[in-house]
């Protein structure tokens, strides 16, 4: 899969399951927060932003700030350990119990110009990330898209200096105040290749938001 890195993020309030520590949950006798750390064994480093009284040997540790920030401050957060010279990064919520090893590669793959598929800039031609006269750039990033073309974002791989150029960029237009900007402002103006499933079983990018989508991973980890 070549060197990245790997942020996790797990700081979310849960509302709509009452305030639980919903990584912590398990899936199939395991925390969703540790199928995720599995998911990215290979990563360096893999670092956890969010609450977590016990995790694998090596992974690092932090918070948002404030903590309970959101997405973007946590993301901004868990960039700041990362390696000075890393590249590439995969983003992932923690409540991710189906995502697996291959397909962090799969979105790897699709990073690299080589394999790219389809891409989008805002309202941007499919498959276009320059004029017709230029080549095509690099994608900033790449995340998985559901069936109905809905991004997941947060089960993606990013180039690092894309996403810190964003997180400038949002942290000058909010006076410094990351806390509560969204997931689609951080990646505003990026070229994002969007990669559909084709492997076989559930969908990585199922998250557990409710005590409902718990039940279902259950059912498809057995």
């Amino acid at each position: 899969m070549g060197s990245y890195a790997a942020v996790v993020l797990a700081g979310g309030a849960a509302r709509r399951m009452g305030g639980v520590d919903k990584p912590a949950l398990p899936v199939g006798g395991r925390s969703m927060r540790d199928r995720v750390l599995a998911a990215v064994a290979d990563a360096a480093p893999r670092v956890l932003v969010g609450p977590a009284e016990a995790v694998p040997p090596g992974v690092r540790i932090t918070r948002e700030d404030p903590p309970g920030g959101g997405p973007v401050a946590a993301t901004a957060a868990g960039l700041a350990l990362l390696d000075p010279d890393t590249t590439r990064v995969a983003l992932l919520a923690a409540d991710l119990p189906l995502l697996t090893r291959a397909a962090i590669g799969e979105l790897l793959a699709h990073l690299d110009p080589d394999g790219r598929r389809a891409a989008s800039e805002g309202a941007a031609e499919p498959g276009r990330g320059a004029g017709p006269a230029g080549p095509q750039r690099p994608f900033d990033g790449v995340c998985f898209v559901d069936a109905d073309g809905r991004r997941q974002s947060l089960c993606g791989v990013w180039r690092v200096a894309a996403l810190r150029a964003g997180l400038d960029r949002l942290t000058a237009e909010r006076d410094g105040d990351l806390a509560g900007a969204s997931v689609r402002a951080l990646l505003g103006g990026l070229l994002v290749g969007e990669v559909p499933w084709g492997g076989a079983g559930p969908p990585p990018w199922f998250d557990c938001d409710t005590d409902e989508d718990v039940r279902r991973a259950e059912e498809w980890v057995r």
